[in-house]
C-alpha cells in the first residue's frame, strides 16, 4: 500500500505536487521529471532537429544510414548487377549521388566554402533504363524515393496537379516523416513534355510547358514548400507541412525525342567551308553524348532549369546483344521472372537460345527498348499463362523453343488482322 509521504527522488516533488508519480524498486519519478530526462536522452542519441523537435527512433537510424556511404565505385558495382550496358550514365550518376550525400552529411562543418546542389538530367531513349537507374540507386541508399510524371503538372491555378504535389508523393513514401523526406530523390519522368510549346513565351500563357518549368525552379534550387500531406489542390483552410528541398535530389528524365537532329544541325554548322567535306561522320548513336545546354534550350526548356540541371547523363541506344543481355542476365531478369511465375505452378520453364534471339530480334524492331521485350514474352507465353494454371499441378517442365514463339506470335498476329 503507497503512503502519503511519497515524493520524487529526482526533485522532491510531492505526490500531491504532481500529475503522476510513478514507482521504481527504491524511489519515485514524477511525469516533469520523467518528461525531461527524455529529453536528455532524446538530445544525445541525436533524436530531435536543430529546432527541437523530436524525431522518431527510425528516422533518427535511417538518417544516420547515409553517412556510411558506398563510393562511386560500389555504387556502380550495385547498378551494373540491375542495369546492363550505359557505362559513362552510371559512373556520372554514382558520383553525383555520392557527392550530393557527402555534401549532406557535412552540412553542419561550418566550413567557408558552401557546397551546392547539383541536380540530374538523364535523356535517353525509351527503355533505356532511366527510371530503372534511378529506383536501383534508391533501393541501395535507402532513402524515400517516388517517380513523379512531368506531363500532369499545370501552372498555378489552373486544371492539374501544382508542382508541390510531387513533394506530396514524396512525404507518403516517407511515412509522413518530413526530416526523412528532405533527404530523399525524386525521379521527374516526361521531363522533356514540359519544354515550351514557343519560342516567343509571351504570346500565349504556357500553361503546362513553360508555366511548369518556372514552377519548378525554386524546388529544384532548394525552398520551403508547404505541402498538402493528402496531395490535391491547395485551400485556404488546408493544413500544410513544410519541407525544405535543399537536401533533395532531383533526378530529371526523359526521351527528348527530335533532339538528335538539333545536335546534328550543330554539330555539322561545326565544319563549313572547305574543311565540311573532311569532317568526320558522325555516329547516330553516339550523338546524344554531345549534347550541350544550348541543345536543350533550342528544344524548349528555359535557361533557368537548365541551370539547376548542371550534371547531363545521356543513355546510349540499346542493340540487340544488349537486349539479349537485359533479358538473362540482371539479378532481375525478365525470363528469370517468368521462370519464378512458372515455378509457383511447379513448371519448370526454360528457353532455347534461338529463342532468346527471337524474342531480342522482334524487340529490336519495335524500337521500345528493355520495355518492348516484355510485350513480345507476354505475347508469347500467353497460351501457356492461361492454360497452366487450370491442369494438372504435377511437377512438369516447360521448353520455349524458337517454332512454338514464332507459331503463337504468328497467332496473335494474325488474329490483329483478322
Amino acid at each position: 500500500m503507497k503512503s502519503k509521504g511519497q515524493t520524487c527522488s529526482f526533485c522532491g516533488r510531492k505526490k500531491e505536487e504532481a500529475i503522476m508519480l510513478i514507482s521504481g524498486l527504491e524511489g519515485h519519478i514524477c511525469d516533469q521529471c520523467a518528461e525531461q530526462a527524455h529529453q536528455i536522452v532524446s538530445k544525445e542519441l541525436g533524436l530531435e532537429d536543430k529546432n527541437g523537435a523530436e524525431k522518431t527512433k527510425d528516422a533518427s537510424i535511417e538518417i544516420a544510414a547515409l553517412r556510411n556511404l558506398p563510393s562511386p565505385a560500389e555504387i556502380k558495382l550495385h547498378l551494373d548487377q540491375y542495369v546492363i550496358g550505359q557505362e559513362e550514365a552510371k559512373k556520372t550518376l554514382a558520383i553525383a549521388v555520392y557527392n550530393h550525400y557527402k555534401r549532406i552529411n557535412h552540412k553542419n562543418d561550418h566550413h567557408e566554402v558552401e557546397l551546392e546542389k547539383s541536380n540530374v538530367l538523364l535523356i535517353g531513349e525509351t527503355g533505356t533504363g532511366k527510371t530503372l537507374l534511378a529506383k536501383t540507386l534508391a533501393k541501395l541508399l535507402n532513402v524515400p524515393f517516388c517517380i513523379a510524371d512531368a506531363t500532369v503538372l499545370t501552372e498555378a491555378g489552373y486544371v492539374g496537379e501544382d508542382v508541390e504535389s510531387i513533394l506530396s508523393r514524396l512525404l507518403q513514401v516517407a511515412n509522413y516523416k518530413p526530416e526523412l523526406a528532405e533527404r530523399g530523390i525524386v525521379y521527374l519522368d516526361e521531363v522533356d513534355k514540359i519544354s515550351r510549346k514557343s519560342d516567343n513565351p509571351s504570346i500565349t500563357r504556357d500553361v503546362s510547358g513553360e508555366g511548369v518549368q518556372q514552377g519548378l525552379l525554386k524546388i529544384l534550387e532548394g525552398t520551403t514548400a508547404n505541402v498538402a500531406p493528402e496531395g490535391g489542390r491547395k485551400h485556404p483552410d488546408q493544413k500544410y507541412i513544410k519541407i525544405d528541398t535543399t537536401n533533395i535530389l532531383f533526378i530529371c528524365g526523359g526521351a527528348f525525342d527530335g533532339i538528335e537532329k538539333i545536335i546534328g544541325r550543330r554539330l555539322q554548322n561545326q565544319s563549313v567551308g572547305f574543311k565540311r567535306n573532311d569532317a568526320k561522320e558522325i555516329n547516330p548513336k553516339k550523338l546524344l553524348s554531345q549534347i550541350s545546354p544550348a541543345d536543350l534550350k533550342s528544344f524548349g526548356l528555359i535557361p533557368e532549369i537548365i541551370g539547376r540541371l548542371p550534371i547531363i547523363a545521356s543513355l546510349e541506344p540499346l542493340d540487340k546483344e544488349t537486349l539479349k543481355c537485359i533479358l538473362t542476365q540482371p539479378k532481375n531478369a525478365l525470363l528469370k521472372q517468368y521462370q519464378y511465375l512458372f515455378e509457383l505452378e511447379n513448371v519448370a520453364l526454360t528457353f532455347e537460345d534461338e529463342t532468346i534471339d527471337f524474342i531480342v530480334e522482334l524487340s529490336f524492331e519495335n524500337k521500345l527498348g528493355a520495355r518492348g521485350l516484355r510485350g513480345v514474352c507476354e505475347a508469347i507465353l500467353k497460351k501457356h499463362m492461361f492454360d497452366i494454371p487450370s491442369s494438372d499441378r504435377k511437377k512438369k517442365s516447360l521448353k520455349i523453343t524458337r517454332k512454338m514463339a514464332e507459331d503463337e506470335w504468328n497467332a496473335i498476329q494474325n488474329l490483329k488482322y483478322a
